[in-house]
This record gives C-alpha cells, structure tokens and sequence, in this order.
C-alpha cells in the first residue's frame, strides 16, 4: 500500500521541528570540507580500483566509521574484499576493419572507434555485424529490436538510446550494459558495436578517447560478471559512424534523426563484415568496498536496514589535461563519501540512533560499471539484514545554493513520496530531472540495489523552475567531469554542503524510524523486483 502523503507530511513536519542542529553549520562544512580535500589530495592518486590510493582512501573511511561508533560489517572489519580482473588495451597491435569483396576500410583506433576492456576477446575473429535499432527489448511496451533477427556468431550494431514511447526510467532499465547484453547474447550475438547521437555524449570523443589505453575492469567472479561472454566491443566515434552504413540505403545522420523524432529504426545486415585483432595485458586485483553499521535500538526493526552509500572510487592517473594527469575526483566522488562520515558522526552526535540499522557503504569500481555495488546488492555481508532502503550519494555538487534538489527514482516508490513531503517541510524545491536522455538512474550504484528489489534514490543539488543562472552554472560543472579539474581548488558552496548534509540526515533518521518500510508503487515498473517482506 501506498503511504497517504498526509501522513507523510505531517510526519515529516513533526520530526523535522523535534531535532535539534547538533553543532554549527560552519564547524560541520569545515569538517565535510577536509575530508574531501584529504580524500581528492594528489597523494592519493585519483583512488583508482585496486590501486595504493584507493586503499589509502578505504583505510581513512574505515578509520572514521569507527570514529563516528559504526560497527564492522563482517569477519575482514570494515573491509568486504572485492576481486577484479583488470584488461588494458595494447592499442599499436590491433586492429579493427570493415571488409567486403576482399577490400578493408581500417578504422584508426583513437580517432575513429575505441575497444572495450570489458570484454576478453580472441587473439582475431571476423563476423557478419546487424544492424539491430537501439538493441532493446521491452516486451512491456511492445519494443522488440531482436525479434526476427538472426544474430547467431554475428555481432550486433545499435544507436545508443531507446524509443520515446517508453517511460524515461524504463528505456533507462532496458539501456543498462548488463540487461543489454544478456538479451543481445540470448539471441545468439558474439558482441557489439555502439553507436551514439552526439547531442547525448556527457563528454566530446576527444575526452572520451583520452584514457583508453588505462586498465579496465570486470568482477573476476563470473556469476556476477555482466559481460561474460563478450568476444568483441567497441564505441564508435559519430563523425565516423557513417562508414558502418555506406552501400546500405541508409545514412547515419538520418536515423539519428528518425531516433530524436521518436520514428520506429530499421533492422538490416550490414554489407560488410568486421575483422578484428586485439591484443591485451590481464592482471588481477582487489579492491574492498568499505561497510560500517550502525545498529538500530528496536529489537525488531533493527534487523532491517537503510543503506547509505557512495562510491570511493575514482579514475586514478590517466592521460595530462593541461599538464594534470591525476584525476583527483572531489565531487566525483569525494564529496559524497565526505557526508557519509558526517552522517555517521551526526547520528553518533545526537546519541541518538534510529530504529532501523543504518549501513554506511562506500564502494569501491563504481568508475568500472557499478562493479562494487553490484557485489555487495547480491552478496550482502549478513550483518547488513534486510535492507529496506538505499539512499545513494554520487557527485551531488554543491556548487550552487541549496534551493532544490532532484532526487531521481522519486516517483517509483513510497520512498519518492516521503522525500517529496520531506523537502516541502524543509523548504527545499524538488527539481525534475534535467537530462532524461542521460539515463542517470541506471548510472550510479543505486541501480544495483534497484534489481534486488530495494527501493532507492540518487540525489543530486538541482535548480528551481525559472532560475536559469543555477541551472546554467551546473551544467558548466560538466567541465571538469572525469578531468583533473574536479579537484579541491574549484569553486564549493561550503554552507549548502553543510545544509544538505543536515537534510539527509534528517531524512535517513526519518526512513529509519518509519513504522513501514518503504515499498515500490504497484504501477512502477520496477516493482517487479520487489521481494516479499520477511517475518518480523
């Protein structure tokens, strides 16, 4: 059932006036301000997977969980190890080429197309390419581009994207790497070839190609590895996509365009086949996701959680951007690890702690596919319970005043419902999203949790209806994303940061110590994931 949104509300009233503010905003933007500084600091390398600076980064987090009181999670501390198997790409001996009649178009890796690390290919192959629309199937609205084709050893072309006519957060399901390719190597295909409208690009192909060459990774354990059974990957620059379609009728710039109109694709095999060599250097690494709890005072209630989490992760050392070449990651990610601790010491703060267990979750491969997320939603160290909840921090830029925040997965479930009266308490706008063809719900680790049946929002600052400065000045942050200018010398709302981090703590101690758990709208469409309730 639904919760009334009165009950909600006035709930919400109610708690938001009992607590009190534990110390003053500037002590705690300070505090949230080192943290991300020490976590961003060049001395810790761009905390790649795997590397000495992301596991001087976990030892931090794990020093100040235990500060804040958390709890380890299971019998390696704070620490849930993570194996991974890392690819990087030997570019200058491989190859990629259309052929047909015995005659090749090579295509000039870097420039023209990048391979994939995700993948483990054969030393060479050659296979017939489809080209087969978005590559979606969404049976729930009649969207099916496998149906009728044969992909048997072929290799599937799609245009990244998906039809108009199905809800934003259901392309953005149907889009996701792992649900992509687990339909497109049912139908039989051996790999694919991504194709993208320029105009949805986060980032131009030149910064896209920048740290190709860097190692790549997937979860060594293939029970969870979402792309075992890729031979072949690549990502096509859209200035050369058009070579893909030469003797076909059609043209790269017109499906696009069909693509934006929301016009149905064609489906057809391409006259060219596509020969490949790759060559690749393998090693293996781990990497711990950090898990501290906070256990809950209600002897019933404590067995359910609300899981707190955000992704420690960052690019490491890659390619020199104006001479930088250590991508130091502070609002990506720094910043939203930085609120997990003051949440932690807030709640240790209060002397208060919420009914319902708190876990505090920093991950680890996020920059990877979501990888640590998706080894902790499947694999949860049992002291986490039942989790009922995932409020997932990730690049929430305080950059701007705090006015409005867009919380996506909102309107999934009763989750949504109690954060919407949350803010209207608070005063804070709540922003629709502003990119819906970026599919952010399936970009961050909160998506993981969502296929377990758990429901879940991401958070980010937004910009209120009219206020085109906030919203123009977010939009220039994407400068600095995934550059080596997302550092501590930029530009921070220090009183925002110190006011959110107030907001969601309120919030998870509300979530926390609601009589019912939160649960999925009957007509979302990721109810479907929801599991049901286990005895109390």
């Amino acid at each position: 059932m639904r919760f009334s949104r009165q009950i909600v509300f006035a709930a919400a009233l109610l708690i938001a006036a009992a607590l009190p503010i534990s110390c003053s905003r500037s002590q705690t933007a300070d505090r949230w301000w080192n943290h991300v500084k020490w976590l961003a600091d060049d001395a810790r390398e761009g905390r790649g997977t795997g590397t000495r600076g992301y596991r001087a980064a976990a030892d931090y987090v794990a020093r100040e969980f235990r500060t804040a009181g958390a709890v380890p999670a299971g019998t390696s501390g704070f620490f849930q190890p993570i194996r991974f198997i890392g690819r990087r790409i030997r570019e200058t001996e491989c190859l990629v080429a259309l052929v047909k009649d015995g005659r090749a178009d090579t295509l000039t890796l870097g420039r023209d197309a990048n391979l994939s690390t995700t993948c483990d290919p054969p030393d060479s192959l050659e296979a017939d390419a489809v080209f087969v629309g978005f590559g979606l199937q969404i049976p729930e609205y009649g969207h099916d581009d496998l149906a009728g084709i044969d992909l048997r050893g072929k290799i599937a072309v799609f245009l990244r994207g998906g039809p108009l006519s199905v809800p934003a957060n259901v392309r953005a399901y149907a889009q996701h790497q792992g649900v992509r390719w687990r339909n497109l190597r049912a139908a039989g295909a051996i790999g694919f070839v991504t194709l993208s409208d320029p105009t949805t690009l986060s980032l131009s192909w030149e910064r896209l190609s920048l740290n190709r060459l860097t190692w790549g990774y997937n979860l060594a354990d293939t029970v969870l590895d979402e792309h075992h059974g890729e031979r072949f990957k690549i990502s096509v620059n859209p200035a050369s996509s058009q070579r893909f379609f030469e003797g076909t009728g059609y043209s790269f710039d017109s499906l696009v365009v069909a693509a934006r109109r929301g016009d149905p694709l064609p489906h057809f095999r391409l006259p060219r086949r596509i020969r490949a060599r790759v060559r690749i250097d393998r090693r293996e690494v781990t990497s711990p996701n950090v898990v501290g709890i906070i256990k809950g005072t209600d002897p019933q209630l404590r067995r359910e959680s609300v899981v707190l989490s955000a992704h420690l992760d960052h690019l490491g050392i890659g390619a020199p951007v104006d001479g930088d070449s250590i991508y130091n990651g502070a609002m990506d990610n720094a910043s939203g690890v930085a609120t997990l601790i003051e949440i932690a010491r807030a709640l240790g703060e209060r002397g208060r702690r919420p009914k319902r267990s708190i876990v505090l979750l920093a991950l680890t491969g996020e920059e990877e596919g979501l990888l640590g997320s998706r080894a902790f939603a499947l694999r949860p160290p049992r002291a986490a319970g039942t989790m009922v909840a995932n409020l997932n921090l990730d690049m929430f830029l305080p950059i701007v005043p705090l006015r409005a925040t867009t919380a996506y997965g909102v309107d999934e479930s009763t989750l949504g419902d109690h954060y919407r009266a949350f803010t209207d308490s608070a005063d804070v706008a709540l922003a629709p999203d502003p990119a819906p063809e970026q599919t952010y719900f399936i970009r961050s680790d909160q998506f993981n949790f969502v296929r377990e049946g758990v429901p879940a929002l991401f958070f980010e600052f937004g910009a209120v209806p009219g206020d085109s400065a906030t919203a123009k000045r977010l939009r220039a942050w994407g400068k600095r994303y995934h550059a080596p200018s997302d550092d501590s010398r930029q530009p921070v709302d220090l009183k925002a940061a110190a006011a959110f981090n107030h907001l969601l703590t309120r919030f998870t101690e509300d979530v926390a110590n609601a009589p019912e758990r939160p649960a999925w709208h009957a007509d979302s469409f990721f109810a479907r994931f929801a599991r049901e309730p286990a005895a109390r």
